[in-house]
């Protein structure tokens, strides 16, 4: 994989290959002079920080691999996570060992797919990382976090690649078609057929050449240019209607949150696999998601905020096509949860408040005490301790004097928020010192949807 000689039966993904560092295309923010990254890819001998590369697919893990293996005077040693195991492991480090007491000479050792190593197995390379007889580079495309194990997350540096950029795919592509190494001028790419291998691609530049290849070849046999319809035919899938900058993105947008808004569960099911066949960012639609979560479901399901932030999370250390699955999981959960706008009205109500000006004075008992002075001030004075109240809530006002009475939030009566109603309405009576009954039940559900405990204290 890292000869320098790449034969020109090679895929067009591996003879596009950078050969050095100014070829490569992307990630400049884990490039920058003086990394520990850099410093490996210009052969400084004395970089010694062992390196995990975590990013989704064709983000240039193996092609950064490849050029430290061609820089400086170290030996490369290549293992593959699938196909190796703990007695690979251990004979590279003592080769290793052995090799820099005879001459000197340092050892970078590359490991592909490296979160499917087990315990056992990255528990070998500890003492070997530890006292610098070989120096890691590991690539994953999972989490390190929950893939790799700590002692050896503690004893890397970990960099995190991004998915290219539109604009970059753009750069390899036209490079890729006018270079000798690639296809060589034979083919031209349309403005259409680049715009869907970008598309198609979602940041993954193995995943846009190898498209572009095989575009290639049928264009070829058409005496044509690589248009969309060409693209389409390569990627064996309908071309579908989406400008990313234009009405098409909007529109097809509005209307998936429309549609989980309006508990359309097939509808907004239908609006994501548009965006997702078109080559959306996965990561959009899951800030779509998040945002729906809490502006038109909040109190009535607040687990659908939890389950949208598990999406955008995975999102970004699982990447497509996989995240699809979760992605889908977000929108019938949103889709079919109970609806409401209270939080949304509140925190507008309150904002509108602000910009009027109102409440400006925050009330002397509610001010800092802690510094000398403040008390003569009157800060913190007459301060009453709710947890010294038998109730948990004392009677007092907590707003600016101006705002005195104001209400903001006004559950509705859709699903978990119906249960808020009566506290909502407890608790507020409790700060007007007025004389009330028992607590309420707490609106919160339990996850076996038991009763819930009662409110003692707030």
């Amino acid at each position: 994989m890292f000869d320098s000689d790449v034969v020109a039966t090679a895929p067009l993904a591996v003879r596009m290959r950078p050969r050095q560092l100014s070829d490569l295309v992307g990630q400049s923010d884990i490039l920058k002079d003086g990394s520990p990254l850099r410093r490996l890819l210009e052969g400084d001998s004395q970089a010694a920080v062992s390196i995990i590369l975590w990013g989704p697919p064709g983000t240039g893990k193996t092609t950064l691999a490849s050029m430290i293996a061609g820089a400086g005077s170290r030996s490369f040693v290549e293992l593959s996570a699938i196909s190796s195991g703990v007695k690979d492991v251990r004979e590279v480090i003592e080769r290793a060992k052995l090799q820099r007491a005879t001459s000197g000479v340092g050892t970078v050792l590359f490991i592909d797919e490296v979160h499917r190593f087990n315990k056992s197995q990255q528990d070998a390379l500890l003492p070997a990382v530890e006292n610098g007889w070989i120096t890691l580079v590991a690539a994953t495309t999972e989490n390190p976090s929950f893939s790799i194990n700590s002692p050896l997350l503690s004893r890397s540096v970990v960099v995190r690649l991004s998915g290219l950029t539109d604009e970059e795919l753009a750069i390899l592509l036209a490079r890729a078609t006018d270079a000798p190494h690639g296809l060589n001028g034979a083919v031209s790419l349309a403005t259409s057929g680049q715009e869907m291998i970008i598309r198609l691609a979602g940041g993954d530049a193995r995943s846009a050449l190898t498209l572009l290849e095989a575009s290639a070849g049928i264009a070829a046999t058409r005496a044509g240019a690589i248009d969309a319809e060409v693209v389409a035919v390569a990627a064996q899938r309908a071309v579908v209607v989406y400008d990313k900058d234009g009405d098409q993105h909007y529109d097809v947008v509005s209307a998936f949150i429309k549609s989980m808004r309006g508990s359309d569960v097939d509808a907004a099911l239908h609006y994501l696999a548009r965006m997702l066949e078109a080559g959306e960012d996965p990561r959009f639609i899951a800030r779509r998601i998040v945002i729906l979560a809490s502006e038109d479901i909040g109190m009535a399901d607040s687990s659908a905020l939890q389950t949208a932030i598990a999406a955008h999370q995975a999102v970004s250390f699982i990447g497509m096509p996989e995240a699809a699955l979760t992605l889908a999981h977000a929108v019938v959960h949103c889709a079919l949860a109970p609806k409401s706008n209270a939080v949304t009205v509140a925190i507008e109500k309150a904002r509108q408040d602000v910009r009027r000006g109102r409440g400006r004075s925050v009330p002397a008992p509610l001010r800092d005490a802690h510094y000398a002075g403040a008390t003569k001030l009157g800060h913190g004075v007459d301060y009453i301790y709710p947890h010294d109240v038998p109730s948990g809530v004392a009677a007092f006002d907590y707003l600016p004097t101006d705002l005195r009475g104001a209400s903001y939030y006004e559950p509705t009566g859709h699903g978990a928020e119906a249960r808020w109603l009566a506290v909502v309405e407890h608790l507020r009576a409790l700060l007007k010192g007025e004389s009330v009954g028992s607590p309420p039940a707490t609106a919160r559900p339990t996850p076996d949807g038991a009763a819930p405990e009662n409110v003692e204290k707030q």
